[in-house]
């Protein structure tokens, strides 16, 4: 279920032209058997996890996984018994040399992260099969953008952590005097290696939570599920 100060963003954006565009068109390709991910129960699953207020990490992702029942609307995250993406692989490489013992589970499950406090959101929040971006332009950017604006003015001090220029663009209006932006390239096999491997983001976020008097994110997952 959908956190109170989440619904009441949502209820507000779905009152927007925008917002009614963008949901019509998706319900249209649903109904015209076009397969979209993810399920339509699961799209604003970023949202029932944690409220506005208590975020502490926010993890930009771009648009969710475009396999077969990979997608369960957290960023970077797939559902058990899902084979672990690249981009999930190359980011358990940095956990494991970041985060002292931790231990590479054998899933892709993140709500636990979730659950503690770590928006997974993406930029775009649907996509259809084996059509990556093909939900962009829609209008998930707009919805997106008035996220990342009300956790800048209405959250006390979280970290953002932006990976790839797309996520970059998307944070040029935080406050860096409340909040801690970490940039850096993205986890994909195509960019890992130009920076992202080494970043250190995680043991920095849970640096400055430390330093906030929040309590820090245990980053280590379950090892099965």
């Amino acid at each position: 279920m959908i956190k109170p100060q989440w619904q009441q963003l949502l209820n507000c954006e779905a009152n927007k032209e925008y917002f009614q565009t963008l949901t019509s068109e998706i319900t249209s390709q649903r109904m015209a058997g076009v397969p979209i991910y993810p399920a339509e129960e699961a799209v604003f699953n970023a949202f029932n996890h944690i409220d506005l207020t208590d975020v502490k990490v926010v993890i930009l992702g771009q648009d969710p996984y475009h396999g077969k029942d990979q997608a369960h609307g957290l960023a970077f995250s797939v559902q058990a018994g899902i084979k672990v993406p690249p981009s999930l692989v190359n980011i358990y490489k940095e956990l494991v040399t970041d985060i002292k013992g931790f231990a590479t589970p054998k899933h892709g499950c993140l709500t636990p992260w979730a659950e503690q406090g770590v928006l997974l959101l993406n930029t775009v929040l649907t996509v259809q099969q084996a059509n990556a971006h093909s939900h962009a332009k829609l209008g998930w950017e707009t919805f997106t953008e008035q996220v990342i604006n009300e956790l800048n003015e209405r959250n006390d001090g979280c970290v953002f952590i932006l990976w790839g220029a797309h996520a970059q663009k998307k944070g040029k209006k935080i406050n860096q005097e409340k909040h801690l932006v970490l940039a850096g390239p993205h986890p994909s096999p195509l960019s890992a290696y130009r920076g992202f491997f080494g970043c250190q983001h995680f043991s920095k976020a849970n640096a400055w939570l430390t330093k906030q008097g929040l309590k820090q994110i245990d980053w280590q997952l379950p090892i099965e599920i």
